[in-house]
């Protein structure tokens, strides 16, 4: 445990809350011929700095100022509700199914709560600290309670910039579709340790972990400058050294991949380590209540993950496109690979299994949507089913920690699938739409395969390490002001009653 401590002591004093506070923002237009809407298919999903709006006084300044696409803001705002959607109720079904009729409620709740809590402390200093120059490894405070990305005295709202030069859209719409992306993560961690922690530990784990690895996994994978700041060669070294550590590697997650499912995985399986096993576990049966919740559960996450994967392309364009389709189709592979596996296994395909698979496809290709061809897609998702059915299966049994929900053999597994394989596919020699080797003239290439899955591979390292030792200590934290777990006696009777005082159904 000292160890631990001393390890987040340092990756603490890494993060140098000291950092500038204040984004070095452009809103520079570039010419058409150099900037195509299409330079945003080969570009990795990531945030891009915020540029600051017109002000009303410079009339001259306002005019030549990029404005927002309206096509492209609306499906921003639709893609931010279809996340929505795959938290609450999509999430909240799948992982309610899964559990005991006693905890049922107990799983929306975490769900539901974690989530909303989530979302605020993203306004009060999540999206500064994950999307606002600062260092390598966390942003500053220049968006402390959102300040500056609306002026009530003028009327103006700030711009953020996409993956095109001079095509933006209103920063506000990033700052709420990012939000969603925070909140699910930390709502899947829940599945981890279900139907045995207490409802105020989930709360402050998450307020910690949130703080201290969710946003700093984020600023360093997502985290530049935008195009529009590339105005030259001369400012391309400079540009590069105001990203995020992970970025600046040049690691491709278009959606989420390391961010998302690997960050919340390990926390989920640390936590699962901690808190210990269930009363009964290995010697009772854990039979999910509900399948039918499960399947209903899956389906809006397959529909929700639409706007997950296709809405961080931040337009609506080609690379939208592409997202939108590879993650239709990795998904729908990913469940017959699951459903064969599971036959050859067991001699049967089950409900569960289909259900499963297509999560597990879903996971994986969210690193990869806007980063592969259609043809590695269908590698992806194939791999992602065959893999994660190991994962819940023989992985498991090596690990030995009761991760009541296989958050880790799902979205640990696919994750690290997801994003190693978008490394090979990326190349445009297998198909994929390669990746942007100069942001002054937008130019596409490809990096060499091996190279390009080097990179994946540190980026998967960070964040298994990062978020794995942060997991730990909040942990223990919480273990030591509030305690982690409930009674044996709350836990026989179900939370449902003894943290809530409610059944999810009448008898």
């Amino acid at each position: 445990m000292k160890k631990l401590i001393a390890t987040l002591a340092l990756g603490l004093a890494v993060l140098g809350f000291a950092g500038s506070a204040v984004a070095q923002d452009t809103a520079a237009s570039a010419p058409a011929a150099t900037a195509p809407a299409a330079a945003a298919t080969a570009a990795p999903a990531a945030s891009a700095a915020t540029t600051v709006a017109a002000s009303a006084s410079a009339p001259a300044a306002a005019a030549s100022a990029p404005v927002p696409n309206k096509g492209d803001t609306a499906w921003m705002l639709v893609s931010t509700v279809l996340v929505i959607m795959m938290s609450i109720p999509g999430l909240a079904l799948f992982y309610g199914g899964l559990v005991r009729s006693k905890n049922m409620l107990s799983v929306l709740m975490q769900v539901f709560v974690t989530f909303s809590m989530i979302v605020v402390l993203w306004v009060l200093y999540g999206y500064s600290l994950a999307f606002t120059e600062g260092n390598a490894f966390i942003g500053g405070l220049d968006r402390l309670f959102l300040k500056g990305v609306f002026d009530p005295a003028t009327g103006t709202f700030a711009m953020g910039a996409t993956f095109s030069k001079g095509v933006v859209i209103p920063e506000i719409v990033f700052v709420v579709f990012q939000a969603t992306f925070a909140a699910i993560t930390c709502c899947l961690i829940v599945g981890a340790f279900a139907e045995r922690i207490k409802f105020s530990a989930v709360l402050l784990f998450m307020a910690l972990w949130f703080t201290f690895s969710y946003a700093p996994i984020a600023h360093m994978v997502w985290f530049w400058m935008g195009p529009d700041a590339y105005t030259g060669k001369e400012v391309v070294d400079a540009m590069n050294a105001k990203a995020g550590l992970v970025w600046q590697w040049g690691a491709l997650d278009f959606a989420g991949g390391t961010v998302v499912h690997i960050n919340a995985a390990v926390a989920g399986l640390v936590g699962a380590y901690m808190i210990g096993k269930r009363v009964g576990y290995g010697k009772e049966a854990f039979t999910p209540h509900s399948l039918t919740l499960t399947m209903v559960g899956a389906s809006l996450l397959w529909v929700g993950w639409f706007g997950f994967n296709a809405g961080s392309a931040l337009e609506a364009g080609n690379s939208a496109a592409l997202a939108f389709l590879n993650t239709f189709s990795a998904t729908a592979v990913a469940v017959l690979a699951w459903c064969i596996g599971e036959s050859l296994l067991k001699g049967k395909a089950s409900m569960l299994g289909a259900a499963s698979g297509a999560v597990a496809g879903l996971v994986a290709i969210t690193p990869a949507a806007g980063n592969v061809g259609i043809m590695g897609a269908l590698v992806v998702g194939a791999a992602a089913g065959f893999l994660c059915l190991w994962g819940v299966t023989g992985l498991k049994k090596l690990l030995g920690a009761d991760d009541s929900l296989d958050v880790f053999g799902v979205h640990g597994v696919g994750g690290i699938v997801g994003a190693l394989l978008t490394g090979i596919f990326n190349n445009q020699a297998l198909g994929g739409p390669g990746l942007v080797t100069d942001w002054v003239t937008a130019a596409v290439g490809s990096n060499g395969i091996w190279d390009q899955l080097i990179i994946q591979a540190k980026a998967v390292g960070v964040t298994v390490i990062w978020s794995g030792v942060v997991a730990a200590v909040s942990f223990k934290i919480v273990d030591l002001v509030i305690g982690l777990r409930v009674s044996e006696e709350e836990e026989r009777e179900g939370l449902d009653i003894s943290a809530h005082g409610e059944t999810a159904y009448s008898k």
